[in-house]
């Protein structure tokens, strides 16, 4: 506080201070105890209405905002959910990007903790659970992780991504069973028989995907056409992939990848090598994120429902916050195919 030379105080500088300004600081411009700006501001019966006045006013004027985290700390809870994801995954984050908003609405937080190459499960759970959030959420953990054992034990967990039968999480996944037999069935109703699935590689998610690609090929009776062309889900895995088929002899006339990110590494090998796409191969890719709609993509794919994957999540969340003993919760969320200008009927071979 300063002092004018009528002995009027006048309010600090805080703009640019680099701190906002505290309770404390309310009753220094006042002339009041602390305590009775806390009474104030926590609405306590007591103060009088011309100390409410002048000390809301004194709040206003220094742009004073309530500390909702010291608050929420000194009720013991933070109502925070920790999410666990890969920054460079875009239905991942497309995901976190909702669950901000559900999240809020439910007067909850998210505290991110994305994973990386550096970052493994381990360190970003560790990290997650000093901020002492309430639930975590997590695409695809390592499942050896040890900080992620000891957080199940003391918060729930929704594991999310890929099939676990962990009896102490609950799951939420997509279907790729009817994901892979829609995609499987788009292209034998375009006349496509020689069918190869990218992927196959990347962990459970990578396993599972390719066995629902194989039992959709099955259900087809395209049993003696199965093939798995093992593949990541990274750019970088479609166009390796997609070289190796390329100097094939005979090249198969419609690919399925695991995700759109290994789709458009094949997309873009194929235009470098002028191989028309859907002309001479047909492509599928698997998630429908942002990057199956560009205009230079236009990605046949199979869609995930990212709100159905956040409303599944948080009401996990919010039943085991709400009671921690009930039975285990197990989602399978729905798949559709979303029809774009990549995939067509095959071409008659001569």
């Amino acid at each position: 506080m300063t002092t004018g030379v009528d002995g009027a105080r006048t309010p600090r500088k805080y703009k640019g201070s680099g701190r906002l300004p505290t309770m404390q600081d309310i009753a220094d411009h006042v002339g009041v105890s602390r305590q009775l700006v806390s009474l104030v501001m926590r609405d306590v019966p007591g103060p009088s209405a011309e100390s409410r006045e002048r000390i809301l006013a004194a709040a206003s004027e220094l742009g004073y905002r309530p500390n909702a985290s010291a608050r929420l700390l000194r009720q013991n809870r933070t109502r925070l959910i920790g999410a666990v994801f890969e920054i460079r995954h875009p239905f991942q984050v497309r995901f976190v990007e909702r669950l901000f908003v559900r999240a809020a609405e439910e007067g909850f937080g998210l505290a991110l903790g994305p994973r990386t190459v550096e970052r493994s499960t381990d360190v970003v759970v560790a990290e997650l659970m000093e901020q002492r959030v309430e639930a975590l959420v997590a695409f695809n953990p390592d499942p050896g992780s040890s900080a992620l054992a000891e957080a199940c034990d003391l918060v729930p967990v929704v594991w999310l991504g890929e099939w676990v039968r962990k009896p102490d999480v609950d799951n939420v996944h997509v279907d790729e069973v009817e994901g892979l037999r829609l995609a499987i069935g788009h292209l034998v109703e375009l006349g496509h028989r020689d069918i190869v699935y990218v992927g196959g590689l990347g962990g459970n998610v990578g396993r599972d995907r390719a066995d629902a690609y194989r039992g959709a090929m099955a259900a087809f009776g395209l049993e003696d056409r199965i093939e798995v062309f093992s593949s990541g889900f990274s750019e970088e895995n479609g166009a390796s992939a997609a070289r190796e088929i390329l100097g094939r002899d005979r090249r198969p006339t419609a690919l399925v990848c695991c995700g759109d990110q290994c789709a458009v590494g094949v997309l873009a090998v194929f235009a470098q090598a002028n191989v028309p796409v859907p002309g001479e191969i047909s492509v599928v890719g698997f998630d429908d994120s942002y990057l199956a709609s560009l205009s230079y993509h236009r990605l046949t794919s199979v869609r995930q429902d990212v709100e159905a994957t956040v409303e599944a999540t948080l009401a996990s969340v919010m039943e085991r916050l709400e009671c921690g003993d009930k039975p285990r919760r197990v989602s399978a969320t729905r798949t559709e195919l979303v029809i774009r200008e990549s995939t067509g009927p095959v071409r008659v071979r001569s």
